[in-house]
Order: C-alpha cells, then sequence, then structure tokens
C-alpha cells in the first residue's frame, strides 16, 4: 500500500474559547485579541482554539489522522508538512510507520529539525501514519506498539478555572464528588498566593491528591522554598517550576525536595530528554504525543524506564486526534499511573469526532478500534478549515 495524498488543515474555530484551564482566574480571552501574554506566564497565548492536523491517504482510499500542538501559529507547522514533508511521502509504501519516520527526520536532519516546529510537523505526521497503518492492518495503535496495559487511563484535573480561592476550593470539590482523584493547580504567582491556593483546595478536597504547575516563573532559591512546602503537604508533583533551559537547576531542585519535578513538555525528542534524566534533573517525564509523535514517544518512554521514571503525557489544547493519541501511547507504557484532563478543552477535542471518546472525571477509555480508534468527521473538519 502506497501513500497517494497528505493534506493539512489549519483550525482556529470561531467562538471557541482558548485553553483558560491555565490561567484560571476567571477572565476570558476574546478571539479578537490574537495572541497576548497573561501575568505571570511569559508564553503567548491565543484569544481562541488554535491546532494543525493532517490527513494521510493511502491509495486504496484509507485515512489516517494526525495532529500537531500548535496553539500559537499553526500555520507554521503546516507549511512545514506542506512544503517540506509531503512531497517526500507521497508515493511511498507504508510497510509500517517508522521507517518512514526515521526518512522524514533525516529530510531536515542539519536544520534544527529535532526541536520547535519542524518537531511539530513531524509529530502530526507520524501520528497520521501510525492511525493509517492501523486501519490498514485491523489493530488498535496500542496493540501494534506492542499491547496495553490498562484499557482504562487514570487521569488528573487540570486546571480550576475560577477567579478566587474559594472558587477555586468549591470546583475541587466538586470534581472530588464526581470521581476525580486528582488535580493539577496553576500557579507561578508567588509563594504565599500558590500556597494558599493549595490549601484552600485541599481542605475542601480533602481526598483529592494536589499537583502544582508554575509555569517557568520561579528561580532556584524560590522554588526550593515552595518545593519544600508542597512536600509537607504531599504534594502530588510540581511541574514546570524554573525556566526549561536550567537543567542545573532542575538537578538541584530534585536533589532538594522529595516531590516529584516534572517537565517535558517543552522537548521533543528523546536527547534531550536523555540528558535530563541522566543528571537526574526531574522525576516525572511529561512528553507531548503532540509535539514528538508516537514513534519518539514510545522512545522516551523506554529511556524513562531505565532510569525508573514513570510517564504522564502532557496534554493541553488539542482536538481528539491528539487526545487520542496520548491516550493510546499512555496505555501502551508501562509505568505511567495517569494522563492530564483538560475539563476547558474536552468539548471542543470532542467535537470533530463522530462518536466522542469515553471520557470522564475519573479517566479515560482507551479506544479499541483500528489505529486512533476514533472518527474524525473530515467533512466538518475541512468546513472549519475553510472558516479559519
Amino acid at each position: 500500500m502506497r501513500i497517494a495524498d497528505v493534506t493539512t488543515y489549519v483550525l482556529k474555530p470561531a467562538g471557541r474559547q482558548a485553553y483558560l484551564g491555565a490561567l484560571e482566574d476567571g477572565s476570558e480571552l476574546g478571539a479578537d485579541q490574537g495572541y497576548v501574554v497573561r501575568e505571570p506566564w511569559r508564553s503567548l497565548y491565543s484569544g481562541r482554539f488554535e491546532t494543525m492536523l493532517v490527513k494521510i491517504t493511502a491509495d486504496d482510499g484509507t485515512t489516517g489522522w494526525g495532529e500537531a500542538l500548535a496553539p500559537v501559529g499553526p500555520e507554521v507547522a503546516a507549511t512545514i508538512v506542506d512544503r517540506l514533508l509531503a512531497g517526500w511521502l507521497r508515493g511511498r509504501e507504508l510497510t509500517g510507520p517508522r521507517p518512514l519516520w526515521h526518512g522524514l527526520r533525516d529530510l531536515m536532519r542539519e536544520r534544527g529539525h529535532l526541536v520547535g516546529h519542524q518537531a511539530d510537523a513531524l509529530a502530526a505526521v507520524d501520528i497520521a501514519l501510525w492511525d493509517l497503518f492501523g486501519k490498514l492492518t485491523g489493530q488498535s495503535v496500542a496493540r501494534l506498539l506492542g499491547g496495553a496495559h490498562r484499557d482504562h487511563v487514570d487521569i488528573y484535573i487540570s486546571g480550576l478555572a475560577r477567579s478566587t480561592d474559594e472558587e477555586r476550593a468549591a470546583l475541587a470539590a466538586d470534581w472530588a464528588r464526581q470521581g476525580a482523584r486528582r488535580v493539577k493547580l496553576a500557579a507561578g504567582k508567588g509563594i504565599e498566593a500558590d500556597l494558599a491556593t493549595f490549601d484552600a483546595v485541599a481542605a475542601a478536597a480533602p481526598e483529592m491528591k494536589i499537583a502544582l504547575d508554575a509555569h517557568w516563573a520561579y528561580r532556584i532559591g524560590e522554588a526550593v522554598e515552595l518545593g519544600r512546602e508542597l512536600d509537607r503537604r504531599g504534594a502530588l508533583f510540581f511541574e514546570a517550576p524554573l525556566v526549561p533551559e536550567d537543567v542545573d537547576g532542575h538537578c538541584e531542585l530534585s536533589s532538594r525536595i522529595t516531590t516529584p519535578v516534572a517537565v517535558g513538555e517543552a522537548m521533543r525528542n528523546r536527547y534531550e530528554f536523555a540528558d535530563w534524566l541522566g543528571r537526574r534533573a526531574l522525576r516525572l517525564a511529561q512528553p507531548d504525543v503532540a509535539r514528538t509523535g508516537i514513534t519518539e514517544a514510545m522512545s522516551i518512554v523506554e529511556l524513562t524506564s531505565a532510569y525508573h521514571v514513570p510517564v504522564v503525557c502532557h496534554h493541553s489544547v488539542g482536538l481528539g486526534v491528539s487526545l487520542a493519541a496520548g491516550i493510546h501511547v499512555t496505555a501502551a507504557s508501562a509505568d505511567s499511573p495517569y494522563f492530564e484532563y483538560q475539563p476547558d478543552t474536552i468539548p471542543v477535542a470532542q467535537s470533530i469526532l463522530r462518536t466522542p471518546l469515553t471520557a470522564g472525571p475519573t479517566g479515560f477509555a482507551v479506544p479499541d478500534g483500528p489505529g486512533l480508534g476514533i472518527d474524525v468527521d473530515a467533512d466538518l473538519v475541512a468546513a472549519l478549515a475553510k472558516e479559519s
């Protein structure tokens, strides 16, 4: 079977708000605001949901779908697929995703191919190849990866999108009543403010384990001080405490606190993870499958296993394609205790699927159909791309 076509879709659905769970101040970004930086975080956020999908079509008409985590500037990743990857892929025989992934990786090997937009574009194509190959062989992605360790993926609730600690605590209690057992708080607002939010949520939902995401906001002294307070409170993990290039700082922090330091959403490949793991700079690995692809994600999973570090896949602004890919990788990973659940984005993620994923506050059912096990509404995707 050969690859007949590769098509990209840039989606910016009008009226569908961007990921607000991490902002957690209760405010809304308007679609007409473009890209903004929301203090105290430093990254750009979009005023509306943005992503890039890839559809790969075999010569018998079978299609596979992929997605890049591209919440800002998805046109860049789409152009890379269109201009640099698609031409090489068309006409190639699909004997399996891995040989094609190696060929695609090598196209830009001396030009920063391992990171940034190039890696994001390759991730989307790689996911589509796994989905397509699974459909052609009648096997799920998890089975193609060697088999699923679980048919249900546990989760943690990511973000409590309310404007006050009292409201956040009430929302956490409501999630707990629905069966949720873990929650991650958006932090980085200052040590006292972060701990006040933690304590309010802990008092309202004492049965829930609580993690903190600092969004790279702190310096090492502040991170150690906050981390030791998290130790006393039995925190689930401490995510992105320092700027992502400070490997030594994360190494020092990991050696001075017992709460697991969680890092990974800024990384794209096994070589980055190997450096961090070898220096004991993280204790919880968080690759995002829509930034690594399935092939590289599984290489990262095997690498982390050699260091006895669990993998908890990152997931933020993504549609049902990247969500399904993350679920399959989690299911196929031996030491992957839970997955990120974004309550604000799940409805948008499900909107392009003819049959929604089974999702809720207690977790996800692993799709058991061929490929990713999802049925993408291609007509809707095309219409949304045209609208965008």
